[in-house]
């Protein structure tokens, strides 16, 4: 099963108006145990969000730069907010979200609807979470949503184990095509952490076709059964 943003995300989200204090925003972090705060419109739409960094800025000020955080004229959630948000869906795929995490170097993003109305955050312990699936449940996944669903007629004879999230695949398909294909489709079960091929094949229907082993990043290895790179 490809599990999705809206599969492991918190929906419950502690927000803010823009219009909230920042001192007030200051004790929500800290009474609430997260790092960042998204700021919402009144009609529920993300505009931005505060992070303690934001806040400890402040803190770095010098004397005659530090301004008011509460009371009349004090700054406020919409003043300190960074804007806009780096935000993903709820139908964005686990890969996608850990790419932007990487990229953006942000360990939580909100999660947005169609409307731009907040619904949820990720984070990366939520992510992280599915590469810590049981080896059971990703051997099911494999066996079911890839093996019998998709190559049921073409690869009666593949063997499947997996071992810390390493599938291994081993036997034989009809076509060598196919290898590429079942492999391909085993990376994307959620918590494979990496795929260990071991197939032999009856027809090599990829000899004309070599440009298809740049999905796995090299020319064939004409030693191993599959024709596979080894891995680097």
């Amino acid at each position: 099963m490809n599990r999705r943003v809206r599969d492991v995300m918190t929906r419950t989200v502690v927000s803010v108006e823009e219009s909230v204090p920042a001192k007030e925003v200051a004790r929500l972090l800290d009474d609430s145990g997260v790092s960042a705060v998204p700021v919402v419109a009144a009609d529920g739409r993300l505009v931005g969000i505060v992070s303690d960094v934001d806040l400890l800025r402040l803190q770095a000020e010098e004397p005659h730069e530090i301004r008011q955080l509460e009371g009349e004229g004090a700054l406020l959630a919409g003043d300190l907010m960074t804007s806009p948000v780096v935000t993903v869906e709820p139908d964005s795929t686990l890969r996608e979200t850990a790419r932007i995490m990487c990229e953006r170097d942000v360990t939580r993003l909100p999660v947005v609807d169609d409307r731009g109305a907040l619904v949820g955050i990720v984070s990366r312990s939520d992510l992280l979470r599915v590469l810590l699936r049981p080896d059971e449940e990703i051997l099911a996944d494999v066996l079911h949503d890839v093996v019998d669903r998709v190559l049921r007629m073409h690869a009666p004879s593949v063997r499947v184990t997996v071992r810390e999230g390493t599938v291994r695949l081993e036997g034989t398909v009809e076509r060598r095509s196919l290898i590429l294909v079942l492999a391909g489709l085993v990376h994307t079960v959620d918590g494979v952490a990496d795929v260990d091929v071991r197939l032999d094949y009856g027809v090599d229907d990829l000899e004309f076709w070599p440009e298809a082993f740049s999905i796995f990043g090299g020319e064939p290895d004409r030693s191993a059964p599959s024709g596979l790179p080894r891995p680097s």
